[in-house]
């Protein structure tokens, strides 16, 4: 593939220019759905949901056939900071898990027919802490972005980003905050299990870095280039990659959420082809998808990422298509519809 974009500007401009549903397929949906052999709203957001994806689709009566689920990892100059209770060696070490078959989202993705792929970026070279300079050049976030935009198969007809890297959850939240606002207390959670201690360092690396970006994080994606991480931009550069070829997305958790609220907050309606998967148990996630005006599908208290919690939501909305497109019309079996 030809590089996309060689510039923030271009891919902000890509997202401009992104395409809409197709209205036709939508409108043939909702009429197949007013026909099925169920009183009308029975089957509750599993119809809207059948809509939604019917109308990205093209095809008022699609099928899943192709879900992937693709995994981004990064390591971040922040954990310097001690801001995570596990060391940046385990980044490597999981992806290794990942490769190997043996971590949840391997069993998730096969569980719901998916296919799953593990992107490294960079993992040798961490990003700067952003306490003390952007996390990264505007070169580095181009490629970031280009590294999730390229990982996207153009036969999918799901997709699913997710991410590892000790401390991202340091950059989520430093992300979330200068996009929403709010103190850094107020986005900052315990993420893989810190102790007070810790929680003290990270919401003081996130204000920290906040204050020193604070002239240019008003750009949602400098926001992301000074404070976030390169598996964030790479599932923000998969996301906008999906809107592209109309595929629609299941967001992840808190982390997974934050890079795709930089595609909204750059370009309005950047997300209209995803729903949330789930609302973990981090506590700012809650609270990111209320700015999104994202309602969950799943509420486990998941607090894992690497794409899980959307992964195992791959089984409701496939549900919901099984029955937008599998039950017959009330002319089909023969009920009166009166």
């Amino acid at each position: 593939m030809t590089r996309p974009f060689s510039s923030l500007a271009e891919f902000r401009a890509l997202l401009s220019a992104a395409p809409s549903l197709d209205s036709e397929a939508k409108a043939g949906a909702e009429e197949r759905n007013g026909q099925l052999t169920k009183p009308p709203g029975a089957l509750g957001r599993l119809e809207d949901l059948a809509i939604w994806y019917a109308s990205w689709r093209a095809n008022p009566r699609p099928s899943i056939e192709n879900p992937q689920v693709i995994i981004f990892a990064g390591n971040h100059g922040v954990c310097a900071r001690g801001v995570s209770a596990f060391p940046p060696e385990v980044t490597v070490q999981m992806v290794a898990n990942f490769e190997h078959g043996g971590a949840a989202i391997n069993q998730l993705s096969k569980a719901f027919g998916a296919d799953m792929s593990v992107v490294s970026l960079s993992l040798d070279t961490p990003t700067a802490d952003f306490t003390t300079a952007p996390a990264m050049t505007e070169d580095e976030v181009v490629d970031a972005l280009v590294a999730g935009w390229t990982a996207v198969k153009d036969t999918s007809d799901l997709l699913v980003v997710g991410e590892m890297g000790i401390g991202n959850t340091t950059a989520a939240a430093a992300v979330a905050a200068a996009l929403f606002g709010g103190d850094a207390a107020d986005w900052t959670g315990r993420g893989t299990g810190v102790d007070d201690e810790g929680l003290n360092r990270k919401t003081s690396a996130v204000a920290d870095g906040l204050a020193l970006h604070a002239d240019v994080i008003a750009d949602p994606l400098e926001a992301l280039r000074c404070l976030g991480g390169r598996e964030l931009a790479a599932m923000a550069g998969a996301i906008a990659r999906a809107r592209n070829l109309r595929i629609p997305v299941i967001l992840d958790g808190f982390i997974c959420t934050a890079s795709a609220a930089a595609l909204e907050c750059a370009v309005a309606g950047s997300l209209d082809h995803t729903v949330a998967g789930h609302v973990s148990a981090e506590g700012a996630h809650a609270k990111l998808l209320a700015h999104l005006k994202k309602a969950p599908l799943l509420n486990l208290g998941l607090r894992l990422g690497e794409g899980s919690g959307a992964a195992l939501a791959i089984g409701v909305l496939k549900g919901a298509i099984a029955c937008h497109s599998g039950m017959f019309t009330f002319a089909e079996a023969g009920v009166s519809d009166a």
